[in-house]
């Protein structure tokens, strides 16, 4: 293990990790900007409560992304890796419906007395570590394209995942997570025709189970807070003081913003406008108090990670570590498109967390255990282009 620390670790992708680490500090900044008032006002906590609640994060986090940094991602192919991980994904995905509690509309968390996680977060990054180890075995045996063998069996089980997400119903994350699925198939090597029908297969799976749920549980699926999402997608200004409260503030902090913002700390839209804007709607915040210059700080950070991920992806000859950069790259790019899409009114809002900046502690540390696993795919990349 020391021999392999000392081989890899001198070929550190250091902008990926400067990138990763320059996006949580920042966030970090801007989730004390954006929750005081919300803290004071709304919970009568110390106004840096969710800053400490995030540091805390942090500190766990970061500690995660190096030893994953330094975990040889090729024992993610190991039977016995996988199955702990299914394991890990459906004992969450299942207790949350036995011992969880409601979360923005829903029964997403579990409580552990000291801290709370939500499996539909652990979900995202499981289902491409599985299926990554998966498909590479499959591939290294040549069986990559057979469909009953190889492909049926990972696709049935990402329809479950699917299926216990909506149950929640966390339908954002159902969305990614699904979207991500697909994409770390379309990176395996198999034929273009038969992905398409894999592709039809999950969404009609998935619709296999749903359908029933939307017909006989309408009440518990189509509440009158996601009906008012809905609404709020085609016209916010029509309800501006309910449902469309959220966009409309949001339209109002970025349009305040202008190029260089008000100033760290001055915006107005914080102050009781804009509910929870330390979590869904913090992109509004550094709009308003960072302008232009600050939502492109972000932007820019996030959209190199996810080209980094994918240039990885398309340049390796390793199928493992095609998928595993290429699932990274796209689950950051897919959330961060669902955020950004719900706050600007492209996408009806789906309460999706932005990467890195917003407070949520299951968040940040799977992503840096996400980040960690790229960062190992990369250093191995690096070794491989050594040789050559």
């Amino acid at each position: 293990m020391k021999q392999y620390i000392k081989r890899y670790a001198k070929h550190l992708d250091y902008p990926l990790l400067f990138t990763y680490i320059a996006l949580s500090i920042f966030g970090l900044v801007m989730i004390y900007s954006a929750s005081m008032a919300w803290a004071v006002n709304v919970y009568g906590w110390e106004a840096n409560h969710f800053y400490k609640q995030q540091l805390v994060n942090l500190s766990l986090a970061f500690p995660v992304f190096a030893i994953a940094a330094l975990f040889p991602y090729k024992h993610f192919s190991r039977k016995g890796m996988m199955k702990l991980v299914l394991a890990v994904i459906f004992i969450g995905l299942i207790l949350v419906h036995l011992i969880g509690y409601a979360g923005g509309g829903a029964q997403s968390w579990i409580n552990l007395g000291f801290a709370s996680i939500q499996p539909s977060e652990v979900a995202k990054v499981g289902i491409i570590l599985y299926l990554a180890g998966v498909f590479s075995n499959k591939n290294k045996k040549g069986m990559i394209n057979n469909f009953n063998e190889s492909i049926a069996p990972p696709v049935i089980v990402l329809t479950f995942v699917l299926f216990f997400v909506f149950l929640e119903p966390d339908l954002g994350s159902m969305l990614i997570i699904g979207a991500v699925g697909l994409c770390v198939m379309l990176a395996s090597g198999i034929r273009f025709k038969l992905y398409l029908k894999l592709a039809s297969i999950v969404v009609a799976g998935a619709a296999l189970f749903i359908l029933p749920m939307v017909i006989f549980a309408q009440d518990q699926i189509f509440t009158e807070k996601r009906l008012g999402r809905l609404d709020a997608f085609f016209n916010p200004f029509e309800d501006e003081l309910n449902f469309g409260m959220q966009i409309v503030n949001g339209y109002l902090a970025i349009g305040s913003g202008g190029l260089s913002g008000l100033g760290l700390g001055q915006s107005v839209q914080k102050l009781g406008y804009l509910p929870e804007p330390h979590t869904d709607f913090i992109m509004s915040v550094i709009a308003e108090e960072l302008g232009v210059f600050g939502v492109a700080f972000v932007l820019v950070g996030l959209a190199f990670i996810v080209l980094r991920g994918l240039t990885i992806a398309m340049t390796t000859k390793d199928p493992l570590a095609r998928m595993l950069a290429a699932g990274v790259a796209s689950m950051i790019g897919i959330q961060t498109f669902v955020n950004l899409g719900g706050l600007t009114g492209l996408i009806p809002l789906t309460g999706v967390t932005l990467p890195f900046i917003s407070y949520g502690g299951t968040s940040i540390i799977l992503l840096s255990l996400a980040m960690g696993v790229l960062m190992n795919v990369s250093m191995f990349h690096k070794v491989e282009k050594l040789k050559k």
